[in-house]
């Protein structure tokens, strides 16, 4: 019997959430490890390096595996594959084992992005309003990192930050190959539109407009989730501990995590331009307030912030699910998602640098001139409206070179 695309949606979303908590526990959790490890916030910091390089890297042949083999199949290994890398990072006692940690982290966490969003398009009814609701749940789950952490690192310690969220994930990973069938991988749509033609250009045109902000985008999302908890420490001091520091960073997450669910809702119904275009216009100056600004005047400018950066990813997400074809849905977004995530990786030698140099304010002014390029790319971003509605269900695009499609359809192999 086939698995309902709620339920499967549902195990979908948790393990956007599970993926972002897991990568960004280490953030929050450097604030309680003191002197246990004998290295300065930048030295601790720069560990997650190799977690970030690897979660860009191995998003491409978990793509690939997701079109080819099963989707299903490497959610369940991301799943499982990821608590068991969370408790391993918690049972660390060498920087060299927390570095290799966090690297194992990374690795099962690339395959969520691309297999997860690109199965998570094949069974939704309207695709603007799940890659919206999709992303509030990845955003709580940053959100609830920095909370969770902040409160178990504070009443606990640090190691119980990644042992207890790794058991909760492998055990979520069983739960899941029992209660989806391998059906659910060869499920389209009820409402899957027939292939439409967009002209060759126009794909070019769109696409190298989404590799331009994804590039500038991926900075500016992890260096931001990065550093929040420590900029709040910073700039609040007010805020007392590591709970408090989490509990102030969570409700800022929250607040902004309501933009995926209106972008997702708008670009259900409207072109894609006319989100982008505002959403990349706020970028620049917010974070150039976040540069200057102390106390509380910082709070709603980080809410801001946060929302202007959360709604880009469903914009990015929602040009893949508009131009790629369903066959090849998992590669493409492993595409965006190596772009993304590699350059997300270079976010941290970028915080642990500026902060030494010239602490917050050097960071995020240079932050504000990542943000001048997704604007650029905002403005270039075709406006073809017959081309960019995602009204009930995401089309396979077919852009054509003589009328020759640029994707071919085959059955797994695996």
């Amino acid at each position: 019997m086939p698995a309902s695309p709620r339920r499967v949606i549902g195990f979908i979303n948790v393990a956007h959430f599970t993926d972002h908590w897991l990568m960004l526990i280490f953030p929050t959790a450097v604030l309680g490890m003191g002197g246990e490890f004998g290295l300065a916030y930048g030295d601790l910091i720069a560990l997650s390096l190799p977690g970030f390089l690897a979660f860009g890297a191995g998003a491409l042949p978990a793509g690939w595996l997701g079109d080819r083999c099963s989707r299903r199949g490497m959610l369940a290994v991301f799943f499982i594959g990821i608590g068991f890398a969370s408790i391993v990072t918690g049972l660390a006692t060498t920087a060299l084992e927390l570095a290799a940690g966090l690297a194992a982290i990374g690795l099962f966490g690339s395959i969520y992005h691309p297999v997860g969003t690109a199965m998570l398009v094949g069974h939704a009814e309207r695709a603007g309003r799940a890659i919206g609701v999709n992303g509030v749940w990845g955003n709580l789950g940053v959100a609830s990192a920095a909370l969770v952490t902040g409160a178990i690192t504070e009443w606990l310690n640090w190691r119980f930050a990644f042992l207890l969220p790794g058991g909760l994930a492998a055990l979520t990973g069983a739960l899941f190959l029992r209660l989806v069938p391998p059906e659910a991988d060869r499920r389209v749509g009820p409402r899957e539109a027939r292939a439409r033609a967009v002209p060759r250009a126009t794909v070019r045109r769109a696409f190298a407009v989404l590799a331009l902000v994804t590039l500038s985008g991926g900075v500016v999302f992890n260096a931001v989730a990065i550093t929040l908890p420590k900029l709040v420490a910073e700039r609040l001091p007010q805020i007392p501990g590591a709970f408090g520091v989490g509990l102030l960073v969570f409700f800022v997450y929250a607040i902004g995590a309501s933009s995926q669910l209106v972008v997702g809702r708008v670009i259900d119904r409207h072109s894609l331009k006319t989100c982008f275009v505002p959403v990349a216009l706020c970028q620049g100056p917010l974070l150039g307030l976040a540069a200057v600004l102390h106390g509380w005047a910082l709070l709603p400018v980080a809410i801001g912030m946060v929302f202007v950066i959360f709604a880009q990813v469903t914009i990015n997400d929602g040009v893949v699910a508009q131009y790629a074809a369903a066959d090849w849905r998992s590669r493409v977004y492993a595409l965006r998602y190596v772009l993304s995530f590699g350059a997300s990786a270079c976010a941290v030698p970028l915080v642990a640098t500026t902060h030494d140099l010239g602490g917050f304010r050097l960071l995020f002014t240079v932050l504000a001139c990542f943000a001048l390029l997704t604007l650029a790319g905002a403005i270039l971003f075709p406006s073809r409206r017959g081309d960019t509605v995602l009204r009930d269900k995401v089309v396979d695009t077919a852009a054509t070179a003589n009328g020759t499609r640029f994707w071919r359809r085959a059955e797994p192999k695996c």
